[in-house]
């Protein structure tokens, strides 16, 4: 069966690997860029498959119009990706306050809009999925991106929430995290200027195994890619979807020892309550 997909952020990486996939297979997609031009090519060879627009996640006003035109263009649309986004790459106090303002605008304060503006619309046609690409860093925290986590820890709060609401609606979530994957997300990185009294922090190690191509880079973009789809198209998705060995072992091992600190603690946890 054909499906229609709506994605965010399609000019490069996962996104515009996953706009190449789904049209291969005879999908409809939905495509929005910053910057046109970046996918001519897929539009001469899939022609009326493919709707292109241009968008600005942090611009809410243009978003909604955009996903209206869409709904009512398509007739309906099965599973919407949320996936523009990128990384600020610095120290906390390194970063520049238009630079995290930035950073939070589009990542997080533009994913939560963009799902908040298709909701109606999927409850409209009886239902729908919601895929939020997320990261690893969604669940656990490297040092030199303390607010490019923020906003996934943040946008996983916000849909894990919203999934509860929603679900009565007929419209499921599916949170995707990636651990480090070939693409071009460190090409695209927002850089800080760093401050030589990092240097020898955890941060300056960071920035020293980047700079130096020691920083494990395991995730195979097509494989990922092909997992989301097989996720997305499930007839129950999970919640969340770890994609990658880095993933895997990083997130078992904070939840792990998030639960041993809670065992550690629950005494006092416990002594918090009113007595009765």
């Amino acid at each position: 069966m054909v499906k229609t997909w709506f994605i965010t952020g399609t000019s490069t990486g996962l996104g515009r690997l996953l706009t190449e996939r789904l049209l291969a297979r005879g999908d409809r997609v939905v495509a929005t860029l910053r910057k046109p031009g970046a996918l001519d090519g897929l539009l001469a060879q899939h022609g009326d498959s493919l709707q292109v627009l241009t968008l600005d996640v942090t611009d809410t006003g243009a978003m909604r119009i955009a996903v209206a035109d869409a709904f009512a263009r398509m007739g309906r649309i099965d599973v919407v990706v949320s996936n523009a986004g990128y990384g600020l790459f610095g120290a906390a106090e390194e970063a520049s306050d238009a630079q995290i303002e930035r950073q939070i605008a589009t990542n997080l304060v533009g994913s939560i809009q963009f799902i908040r503006t298709v909701l109606p619309h999927l409850r409209a046609q009886g239902g729908g999925r919601i895929v939020q690409v997320s990261s690893e860093g969604g669940q656990i925290a490297y040092p030199n991106f303390s607010l490019y986590h923020a906003t996934k820890w943040g946008i996983e709060g916000f849909v894990e929430s919203v999934a509860k609401e929603v679900a009565p609606f007929g419209i499921d979530f599916l949170i995707v995290e990636p651990g480090p994957t070939c693409t071009n997300f460190a090409e695209g990185m927002d850089r800080a200027p760093p401050m030589p009294c990092y240097e020898d922090t955890p941060a300056g190690e960071v920035r020293r195994a980047i700079a130096s191509g020691a920083f494990a880079i395991k995730g195979d973009a097509a494989r990922t890619v092909d997992a989301m789809i097989v996720a997305a198209d499930a007839k129950a998705a999970p919640l969340r979807l770890a994609l990658g060995s880095t993933a895997y072992a990083s997130i078992s091992q904070a939840l792990a020892e998030r639960l041993r600190q809670l065992e550690a603690q629950k005494a006092v946890t416990l002594s918090a309550d009113r007595e009765v």
